[in-house]
């Protein structure tokens, strides 16, 4: 069974069922993730096996349960295990612990507390799915903010949330941004016709050029993303997460030697395929279809923001630096070549499941 995509953060699915007194729980663990914390590849070879899983199990149960509570109304719903089984996502298989509890009370606010994998990797989340009487709700624990009560929160409470998702899909995510530092190193020069980079004169088209290419890149990411998880797509974690790392080498080479003009193509033809990076983690949730709208609105809401917001760091500083003698030779060369470097060393890490970089 497969393990390991260097690119992927590290995320378990915490699906939780109430019905008046009793409560189904569904935990979903990557089995990489359960190797770091507790051991599974006993003979060293790399491959775990169905085998290796198994003779774990208790291992497996004890973790989910000694790191996941919950309660109801403020009195604990004691968790016992139900069953183990295995399950494929499109970035490997997933250790899948059932457990069933019994509440004390029938109602009242569901409060979670979450540590799973936090002290393996402070990175780790827990993406929660709630569904408490017919009613889905969402949400996602991380190292600070490890607890949540869940008591009717409004779309506007889910809408934020999600916001705040896509927000940090950007800025957790190396590897996308780079990409747009990578576009928008050459946005303050202008190509003239005997090959010379210029500078530009003004802020302001600047600007609406960088909003452009920004833009581009969350509408061809919303496209993907919906369509990858409502089900109309699916394409393995490894090739997607492979050429996420080609189009960081692309653009950089790019602005090297310009091939393409129009950056907003760029951004939107491999932000097609940024956009499935994190697909898996919606459709993993499975969540109801108004809950799910909620979701993908507002997750792409997160990107376009956190993105305007580095463009915003990155756009007043280049054109300040513009028309000194190191910005060409230095930030525009020196840095393309260093995003080309790093993007070549993450293809290589992908595609062939090798760690060059620690």
């Amino acid at each position: 069974m497969s393990m390991a995509h260097a690119h992927k953060p590290s995320d378990a699915y915490v699906t939780v069922e109430r019905r008046s007194h009793l409560l189904d729980v569904r935990v979903d663990v990557a089995l990489r993730d359960l190797e770091l914390a507790i051991g599974l590849d006993a003979d060293g070879d790399g491959n775990v096996t169905w085998g290796e899983v198994r003779h774990r199990h208790d291992a497996i149960a004890a973790l989910v349960i000694d790191r996941l509570r919950l309660a109801a109304a403020g009195d604990a719903c004691p968790l016992a295990l139900r069953g183990h089984r295995i399950d494929t996502h499109t970035d490997g298989a997933y250790a899948v612990v059932d457990l069933t509890g019994r509440c004390g009370s029938s109602g009242g606010a569901l409060s979670i507390d979450y540590r799973l994998l936090f002290d393996v990797d402070p990175q780790h989340r827990g993406l929660v799915n709630v569904v408490d009487e017919g009613a889905s709700r969402s949400l996602a624990l991380s190292v600070d903010r490890p607890q949540a009560v869940v008591a009717g929160d409004g779309w506007f409470d889910q809408f934020v949330s999600y916001v705040r998702e896509g927000a940090l899909h950007i800025f957790g995510g190396f590897d996308h941004m780079l990409f747009l530092v990578g576009l928008l190193l050459p946005v303050v020069l202008v190509r003239a016709g005997d090959g010379r980079w210029l500078p530009v004169e003004r802020l302001a088209p600047v600007a609406w050029n960088v909003f452009g290419i920004v833009t581009a890149f969350t509408i061809a990411h919303a496209v993907t993303l919906t369509l990858a998880t409502i089900g109309l797509l699916e394409v393995p974690s490894r090739l997607v997460e492979s050429i996420i790392a080609l189009s960081i080498v692309l653009a950089a080479l790019n602005n090297l030697r310009p091939v393409v003009r129009a950056r907003w193509s760029i951004a939107f033809g491999f932000g097609l395929v940024h956009g499935l990076g994190f697909a898996n983690v919606l459709s993993a949730l499975s969540l109801p279809r108004d809950v799910l709208l909620i979701a993908l609105v507002a997750f792409n809401v997160g990107v376009e923001l956190a993105q305007l917001a580095v463009a915003a760091i990155v756009l007043p500083l280049a054109f300040m630096l513009r028309g000194t003698a190191l910005y060409r030779p230095v930030v525009l060369v020196g840095g393309s070549t260093l995003i080309a470097l790093l993007g070549l060393a993450w293809l290589f890490e992908r595609a062939f499941e090798i760690e060059l970089i620690p």
